[in-house]
């Protein structure tokens, strides 16, 4: 019970911005209902009531009033607490354009290579990917073993939101090596702050691949959305963002496009806000943004990324190719040019 108790006390609790209300509710006010929620879920990881719920809907804490216990965890975990956007390239060591030869992936398979040689390397034990339902529904998987890692509905991107960071609790406490991440730039900067709170995450997590990332969608109105266009998920077997066009491959080997700025209607407002396309804060960034089909751009960005990296060289498990950073750096700019913050406000 000391163990969970820790996160409550003894800590410096953040502004209360409302005298006499519940810091959940101030995080309601002030994040959420203003908008700005990233769902990074990181407030549900670390509440210790579990009172605050996630899912394919808008974060929540029903009966807040009565239920939440006041400790002020869910802001100092919060991204968008006191929120300045994150932006451009970020630090890095390298920046390289490789395939996987032993995974397929959604373009190179570079961040199941990356988690499969961590295991192997004996730098983690476990990892949270997405996986996907027959509806293309996020799916949870506690990946613990190399073997895991060449199921076909865990590879690809969902492009909807997951609980990633809820799922992340269980595995600092389960773990005996350490823990990897793959999450969105939202994700990442949410386990940085909980590795900057909460001790067993800085000691226990130990590798966070961000996705490069333009924006993310609840799977109810993402599907519904798809629905109008006559597009059934139930028979795609992967989706993709290229050059501007959301592009859904079918069974029989068919694919159906059309442009991204489609989408505009669903684009949660959290989202709109972000600017960081490249996961600057994670260990290394992975996107297909800068190669040719088939690869994936990989930005090492710590020490403990080119660790990987250079295993990965010694055994060969990759091709490489030559990357272009200057088309990153475009859907870098491009990214903070249609998402200002603070939102331009519509006369």
């Amino acid at each position: 019970m000391a163990e969970a108790c820790y996160l409550c006390w003894e800590v410096e609790l953040p502004e209360r911005r409302k005298k006499g209300m519940k810091y959940f509710g101030i995080l309601k006010e002030f994040v959420i209902d203003s908008g700005i929620c990233s769902h990074c879920t990181t407030c549900a990881n670390i509440c210790p009531v579990r009172g605050i719920t996630a899912g394919d809907k808008p974060i929540d804490f029903p009966n807040w009033i009565e239920l939440c216990v006041d400790c002020g965890a869910c802001i100092r975990v919060c991204p968008r607490w006191n929120y300045v956007p994150l932006k451009g390239m970020g630090d890095y060591i390298e920046i390289l354009g490789a395939k996987s030869k032993r995974f397929r992936g959604q373009d190179g398979g570079l961040v199941t290579e990356i988690i499969a040689s961590a295991m192997e390397m004996g730098e983690i034990d476990r990892a949270i990917f997405v996986g996907r339902d027959d509806e293309w529904k996020p799916v949870i998987i506690h990946v613990k073993s190399v073997e895991q890692l060449e199921g076909e509905r865990i590879r690809g991107t969902k492009y909807s939101f997951a609980d990633v960071i809820v799922e992340l609790r269980d595995a600092v406490f389960h773990t005996e090596k350490g823990v990897g991440v793959i999450g969105t730039p939202c994700m990442v900067s949410g386990v940085r702050k909980l590795q900057k709170v909460v001790k067993r995450y800085s000691e226990n997590v130990k590798l966070v691949v961000g996705l490069f990332c333009t924006e993310n969608f609840y799977h109810h109105q993402l599907s519904e959305f798809l629905a109008e266009k006559g597009i059934d998920l139930t028979k795609a077997v992967k989706t993709d963002i290229k050059k501007g066009k959301f592009i859904v491959e079918f069974e029989d080997g068919s694919k159906t496009s059309f442009s991204v700025k489609e989408f505009d209607e669903i684009i949660p407002s959290g989202c709109k806000v972000c600017q960081d396309f490249s996961g600057v804060e994670s260990d290394v960034s992975v996107g297909s943004v800068g190669t040719p089909d088939g690869y994936s751009t990989v930005m090492v960005r710590t020490e403990i990324a080119k660790k990987i990296m250079d295993y990965i060289r010694k055994k060969d498990y990759v091709e490489f190719t030559e990357p272009k950073p200057a088309v990153v750096e475009k859907l870098v700019k491009y990214k903070v040019k249609i998402h200002p913050y603070p939102p331009e406000k519509k006369e």
